[in-house]
Parts: structure tokens; C-alpha cells; sequence
């Protein structure tokens, strides 16, 4: 005998409807390794703008995207001593995200260069820039290289490319 309270009887032979999941965002990727020389900053802020368009990432997104790599690639070439260096940028449809990395040491000062002789300095602030353009900032220092990652995040209207 059995015992139904009008939910449908389920049979070992009969197959269950497996649910549909969500679509995922698109996700996008684009590497780039160049030497670490003063020509790598213009080459690798081209390369980010030419991917964000290519993706159709907002305009607004793209330029920081631009101005962040700009800082990064900089502290590379600048402070690393590595003789090369790559970016990763990723946009997965919510947020561009951008990885620098070298081979060089992270070089961690004794006092804080920011005197009064600095405050009208164009330098010397990169990172505190990165962290107030992006929405997550983290750097990772090691015995092997530095890598510096940001999330941009990104308002879309649209479908990509």
C-alpha cells in the first residue's frame, strides 16, 4: 500500500528535470609580457584601451583601466630591477580586472619619502591613486617577483563583442 499526499510518486527508472543554471557573464582575458624598459608603459596602457574597446567595456571603466595600468607598468620598470614584465587583464561583465607582475624584489623603504620638500611632487603617489580608482587593490611582494592586482568595477548596458 502507498501513502500519497499528491506530490508526484518518484520511480528510479523516471529522470528528474535538472534545473537550468544562470548564464554566465562573458569572460574575457588578454596577456601581455614586454621588457621592463620606459616604451613598456605606453605599449601595455595601448594594449589595455585596445582590449576594454574590444570588449565594449564603458568609457569610464577603460580610462581608469588606462590610468591604473599606467601607475603599475611604471612601478615596474621604475623599482623592480626586473628585465621583463606582464599584464593580465580580465572582464568577466561585472568588473575589469588587472594584474602587473615582474621579476623583480620589492624594495621596502626605511621612512617615509613623503616629506614637505614632495607635496608638490608629481611622483610618488602612484599606488595611493590605484587604490582610490579601484574597487579591490592588493600587491604581492615575494622572493620571485611583485604582482599588483586591481578590480575595476564596470556598469554594462549591452552585449559584448
Amino acid at each position: 500500500m502507498a501513502i500519497t499526499d499528491g506530490f508526484p510518486t518518484l520511480t528510479a527508472d523516471r529522470r528528474r528535470p535538472h534545473p537550468t543554471p544562470p548564464p554566465r557573464p562573458p569572460r574575457f582575458r588578454a596577456l601581455r609580457v614586454t621588457e621592463a624598459v620606459a616604451a613598456a608603459v605606453p605599449e601595455l596602457r595601448h594594449f589595455a584601451r585596445r582590449a576594454a574597446q574590444r570588449w565594449a567595456v564603458p568609457e569610464d571603466a577603460s580610462d581608469t583601466l588606462v590610468l591604473v595600468v599606467s601607475e603599475l607598468v611604471t612601478n615596474a620598470v621604475l623599482h623592480s630591477g626586473s628585465a621583463d614584465v606582464t599584464q593580465l587583464i580580465v572582464f568577466d561583465g561585472v568588473a575589469v580586472t588587472v594584474e602587473v607582475a615582474d621579476s623583480g624584489r620589492w624594495l621596502v623603504r626605511d621612512a617615509n619619502r613623503r616629506v614637505t620638500e614632495d607635496a608638490g611632487a608629481e611622483f610618488g603617489r602612484g599606488l595611493d591613486l590605484v587604490r582610490a580608482c579601484s574597487s579591490w587593490f592588493t600587491i604581492h611582494p615575494s622572493a620571485v617577483g611583485t604582482k599588483a592586482v586591481a578590480r575595476i568595477s564596470v556598469r554594462v548596458s549591452g552585449a559584448h563583442r
